[in-house]
Formats: structure tokens, C-alpha cells, sequence
């Protein structure tokens, strides 16, 4: 009877964590750069249940042995295993801003490993001096002249340094090369990384790794294109995360059932089971 609660119990909490996970999807739908979540829901290991059972051996003075009769396998629940984000390309919108270029995949190897392409992103300096990488080409100039993210991040160039601009007339060209008129101020910094599902995600979006990511000019068969006047819209599917939800929530409201009937089984069962007429 208990496992019962326990296997509906897990259930609850697992629909309940996939909810907020597409609850935060939806709600950076129109992030730029924002890449959306996947969860996966797996079972618990099985348990294989068995009858202990005392045989009785034909030798003198009633010899007893331990026997185990198979029952069966019993599922414990289920949980969310891990969170990953999805890297396609979202949709481009132009906003006529120079400060917004967007990032435009072109070729990516597919990794071996996985089966799944690389990922492209801009590098960026945070606070604390640590590289952060992102999709989102949401800039601004900061007081100082700094290329910058809207929190305050820095757009580092080619060899690793802060981007300083006089102002925001430049031209940015299809390499990401940043012009006034003739003259080249710097070269946008694109990392790429072979397998993006080991970059931990957190702070709104934006991507970590334990290690630097590569240099995109460097890592051969990698090929993209910058487009200035442009921002890449989240790749949130809206109308399929809210179907999704929905499905989430039906799923929590049948594991709850589930638990309340249990419920009211073991409550008759300790108020009527064992009753003594009188």
C-alpha cells in the first residue's frame, strides 16, 4: 500500500518540476538569444519481488529450507533525470540598431560522440574576470565605450580583450569584423564549442565551461555569419510549450487522484479493519 504513495508521490514531483522548467521557457520567449529546455523523465530501477517460502526437506527430523518464489518486477516512480538546453537557431527579427548583430550558424560538425552538431556563441567577460558565452547579440555601449550585454557582461574580440568603440556609427561585416568607414576596429570573438551539453547554463541564459571554448576561425569545417540590424529571437516553440504544460498539469492532477485514493483506502482500513462486533 505504501509504495503506492511513493510511486504517485514521484510522479507529482517530477510533472512539477518539468512545469516550471517550461513555465520559465515561456516566459523568455522573447529573450533574445534565450535557448529552451528539454527535460527527461525516466523510471526508477525496477525491483524484482519474490515469496520467501520455508520448504520442507523428506529427511528425518523435518529438515526446513528458505525458498524464494519470483513475483514479478514492481516500477518505484519516476524522476527528472536532467535538463537540456536545445541549440537550434531561432528566428531572426531586425531592429535597425547597430549595436544588435546576430550570430547566424552555418556549418557545425555533428560530434561523434553525441550525434548532435556544435554550437556557436559570442564570448564574454563577467564581472569576476570569468568567460560567459551567450547567442544573444542584444548590445550596448556603456558609459566608458565597452561593447556590452544588457547586464553589463563584455563583448570580447578575437584575442580575448574588452571591445572599446569612439561611438555606435560603425559597420559590422559578414566575419564580424567592426569598421569605421575603412578602418578596423576589432574582430567579434565567436568561441564554439564540440559538445555544448557539457556548458552549464544559469545567469538568465547565459553559458559557463569549465575550460575556454575554442576559437570558431580555428576549429576547422565550422563556418557562420554575422548579420548587424538583427537580434536572434528565442528558439521557444510557444504553442508547443503550452501544450506541453497542459499535458503536465493532467498528468499531476491523475498521480494526485492516485494519491488521494490511497488515501482514503488507508484511512477506511484503519478505521474499519480489525473492528470487533459487538
Amino acid at each position: 500500500m505504501f509504495r503506492g504513495f511513493y510511486t504517485a508521490g514521484s510522479g507529482m514531483i517530477a510533472q512539477q518540476r518539468r512545469t516550471e522548467l517550461l513555465s520559465n521557457n515561456m516566459a523568455n520567449a522573447n529573450t533574445p538569444g534565450f535557448k529552451s529546455d528539454q527535460s527527461s523523465i525516466r523510471s526508477f530501477p525496477e525491483m524484482y519481488l519474490s515469496n520467501l517460502e520455508a520448504t520442507k526437506v523428506p529427511v528425518q527430523n523435518s529438515f526446513q529450507m528458505k525458498g524464494l518464489n519470483p513475483i514479478g518486477s514492481l516500477s518505484t516512480g519516476t524522476y527528472m533525470q536532467e535538463t537540456m538546453p536545445l541549440f537550434t537557431q531561432g528566428q531572426l527579427r531586425e531592429t535597425e540598431l547597430t549595436t544588435d548583430i546576430a550570430l547566424v550558424d552555418g556549418r557545425l560538425p555533428v560530434n561523434p560522440d553525441t550525434g548532435k552538431p556544435g554550437a556557436i556563441f559570442y564570448t564574454l567577460e563577467g564581472s569576476n574576470g570569468e568567460r560567459a558565452y551567450t547567442k544573444s547579440g542584444n548590445f550596448a555601449l556603456n558609459p566608458e565605450g565597452y561593447l556590452t550585454t544588457a547586464d553589463g557582461k563584455y563583448v570580447l574580440d578575437t584575442n580575448g580583450t574588452r571591445i572599446q568603440l569612439p561611438n555606435d556609427d560603425f559597420q559590422v561585416t559578414d566575419e564580424g569584423i567592426i569598421k569605421f568607414g575603412e578602418l578596423e576596429a576589432a574582430t567579434l570573438g565567436i568561441s564554439y564549442a564540440a559538445n555544448p551539453e557539457t556548458l552549464a547554463k544559469r545567469d538568465n541564459g547565459f553559458f559557463y565551461a569549465e575550460q575556454e571554448l575554442t576559437n570558431a576561425t580555428e576549429a576547422q569545417g565550422v563556418s557562420y555569419s554575422l548579420k548587424q540590424g538583427f537580434i536572434e529571437q528565442s528558439n521557444v516553440d510557444a504553442s508547443r510549450t503550452m501544450t506541453d504544460m497542459m499535458t503536465a498539469f493532467r498528468a499531476f492532477e491523475a498521480n494526485q487522484k492516485v494519491l488521494q485514493a490511497y488515501d482514503r483506502s488507508m484511512e477506511k482500513a484503519v478505521s474499519e479493519i480489525g473492528r470487533v462486533n459487538g
